[in-house]
């Protein structure tokens, strides 16, 4: 329970992005146009540009890359926390490449597509996301494999894709509290999430001027104060139960323009269609998919998640060959929120077992 003291004391905001702004002194944006993104549905995204930013150097062999994928509603920031020298991902040995995902804001989005705009916006998958990542990798970087694929919550959805998607193309998958197949239980918490927004009369059908204040504040309840966190957080924050309404209030204001509220509407259809089995040449079966990853793989879980319930890809990790499955912070009850960078203990935990792990399938940043 120490880190959720801390946590308690600090009054910290733990959201499913838990990603700050970016400031001048950390690597720029950059993005590539990948001129019309042509989708598993048929449609496109038009004129799609890819976000983007890097940390270390490329080594002459292009052969010390990562590249990590985000969270829903998170940007390239979202594993800050595991970025840096001496840290899981430690850039004096790779290079990492932190992309955005379609309809974060950065990456081409209802909310940003002058084409598209809005409700407008074609539907996607997760398996979209992975494609358009691969393209900036081939494309643009003329990166032909990397160490690792990296990713929590989403990212750990799109790790797993990637590993099903193109086999070859790494060494090593790290997916956080990830899913392989999302359930019942995950698409009822997202669609309450949808229905909190689309049912303000603000949102207007999608086409609103201002962010739709009240639908947002229902969406951050269900989301980040709710599925990202555990009831034991709870009990060891507030001493009283009442005492949690003014700080709900508090954590609402401070998210509410931190989202758009259409990105999150289609992230969401996305995520809760999601399924590795789905993929072309399995016909609907996960395990099979799974069972085709070549890959070393880290799958971590967080006790008692209510948004990816940790059954999920427990039960689904054990068909993947090459398979190491852990608890994150055994012994805590955190939750989602254990990948999410706000907690020390689970901070701690991640960089110490992502990094031994990424030193065992590499040499000096080389891949083996």
């Amino acid at each position: 329970m120490k880190g959720i003291a801390y946590l308690a004391a600090a009054g910290v905001l733990l959201s499913l992005s838990c990603a700050s702004a970016h400031t001048p002194s950390q690597p720029p944006h950059q993005s590539f146009n990948e001129g019309d993104l042509k989708l598993e549905s048929g449609e496109a995204i038009k004129d799609f540009s890819i976000s983007y930013v890097t940390h270390g150097t490329l080594n002459a062999a292009k052969t010390n890359a990562i590249l990590m994928v985000t969270a829903i509603s998170g940007n390239h920031h979202r594993l800050d926390f595991m970025i840096g020298p001496g840290k899981a991902l430690d850039t004096d040995k790779y290079f990492i490449i932190c992309t955005d995902a379609i309809a974060n804001g950065l990456t081409t989005s209802p909310s940003n597509s002058k084409q598209q705009p809005r409700m407008q916006f074609p539907k996607f998958t997760i398996r979209d996301m992975v494609e358009s990542q691969y393209r900036l990798m081939k494309e643009k970087l003329g990166i032909d494999h990397v160490v690792a694929v990296v990713g929590p919550s989403m990212g750990g959805m799109q790790t797993l894709q990637w590993g099903v998607s193109h086999p070859g193309y790494m060494n090593s998958l790290v997916a956080m509290v990830p899913l392989a197949k999302t359930p019942a239980w995950t698409v009822a918490v997202l669609e309450a999430s949808r229905k909190a927004i689309m049912t303000d009369p603000a949102w207007k059908d999608g086409n609103y001027d201002a962010p739709p204040e009240k639908g947002i504040r229902l969406w951050r309840d269900i989301l980040s104060l709710l599925s990202a966190r555990t009831p034991d957080m709870y009990s060891a924050q507030f001493k009283t139960g009442t005492d949690v309404l003014p700080w709900m209030e508090q954590q609402e204001t401070s998210m509410l323009k931190a989202f758009d509220a259409d990105d999150w509407i289609y992230q969401t259809w996305a995520y809760e269609k999601h399924d590795v089995g789905t993929t072309p040449g399995f016909n609907g079966d996960t395990a099979k998919a799974l069972a085709s990853i070549k890959a070393r793989t880290l799958i971590l879980t967080g006790t008692k998640d209510l948004l990816n319930p940790e059954f999920e890809p427990i039960a689904m990790g054990k068909n993947i060959p090459n398979v190491t499955m852990k608890t994150i912070s055994p012994g805590t009850v955190t939750g989602h929120a254990s990948a999410g960078g706000a907690i020390p203990a689970d901070v701690d935990f991640l960089n110490r077992e992502v990094g031994a792990f990424l030193t065992r399938v590499t040499a000096n940043g080389k891949a083996d």
